[in-house]
């Protein structure tokens, strides 16, 4: 892998993570669309994958660390006080219960959504198909302004057993196509919760979900003897560019929400699925990937 190949990818995971249009797939699908060789093994390529994640992690943790140490400490004064009584500590023990299905079933089947649903044609399926079921609910929910005598919900009113759907609804999302954000903004857009209200949910609950998994990831790297040699600048390079575009990207969708839909994404969700699917079908690129 070029340095600049791993700025690319760093742009462009730090850009596709918390706008709805799927990280995951656009990793997969900017290396097939250029015709990339990276010269790096399937589980390398893997653990590059959830390095750029690390940078976007990090860019989360910068934008919003008032509100994770607030989230944090309301959390373990929850525990300490064996009740929970306050705003944050509610929101604090629903990202918990967000966070647990996800985590569950991408250890339990890792191997079967590396292996099976990372095909370009099917990606591009989901990019569609997802993109519908965003532009239907959020379209039906009330926004943050009264809209035909209906009004938003904020966080307050989500229930422990709302939150868990959240967490089996993001299961979804492991497969590259769904996008983790979208699915969460579209779970909570279906709870009638405001867009600014759903996306700071989506932001802090990338936290525990992104975070956990470098972690996972970065053990087995470990356990495995480490980087080859001559890949740890190639690395670097696509942390700190995720890091600095995903801060921008995720910063401008906070602000992009209060006061817009989904439907700008949802457009681009169609746009790139139907490309996908035409350079397929004419030939242009394979439909698997390798």
């Amino acid at each position: 892998m070029s340095n600049i190949q791993a700025v690319i990818l760093g742009l462009v995971q730090g850009i596709t993570e918390f706008f709805p249009i799927s990280s995951s797939a656009h990793l997969l699908l900017v290396p097939w669309l250029f015709g990339w060789h990276l010269t790096m093994s399937l589980d390398l390529e893997k653990t590059f994958d959830v390095a750029l994640h690390l940078g976007t992690f990090v860019a989360v943790l910068v934008l919003m660390y008032k509100e994770v140490w607030r989230v944090l400490k309301a959390f373990f004064g929850s525990i300490w006080r064996r009740k929970i009584a306050t705003r944050d500590e509610k929101l604090a023990w629903m990202l918990l219960i967000s966070t647990i299905p996800a985590g569950i079933i991408g250890v339990l089947f890792e191997n079967v959504i590396e292996e099976r649903l990372g095909e370009p044609w099917l990606m591009a399926v989901l990019m569609i198909a997802f993109g519908v079921i965003m532009w239907v609910v959020d379209a039906w929910a009330p926004d943050s302004k009264k809209t035909g005598g209906a009004e938003g919900k904020n966080l307050t009113s989500v229930r422990w057993y709302q939150a868990l759907f959240i967490g089996i609804a993001q299961a979804a999302a492991l497969a590259p196509g769904v996008s983790r954000s979208g699915v969460t903004l579209t779970a909570l857009r279906g709870l009638k919760i405001t867009r600014d209200e759903a996306v700071r949910y989506a932001f802090l609950l990338t936290i525990p979900i992104i975070g956990g998994s470098a972690v996972y990831k970065g053990l087995k790297v470990a356990a495995g003897g480490g980087l080859p040699a001559g890949t740890a600048l190639p690395f670097l390079i696509g942390i700190v560019t995720a890091l600095v575009s995903g801060y921008l990207a995720a910063r401008f969708l906070l602000g992009y929400l209060r006061s817009h839909s989904l439907r700008g994404f949802v457009w681009y969700r169609f746009a790139f699925g139907v490309l996908i699917l035409v350079l397929i079908a004419a030939g242009v690129r394979a439909a698997t990937i390798g």
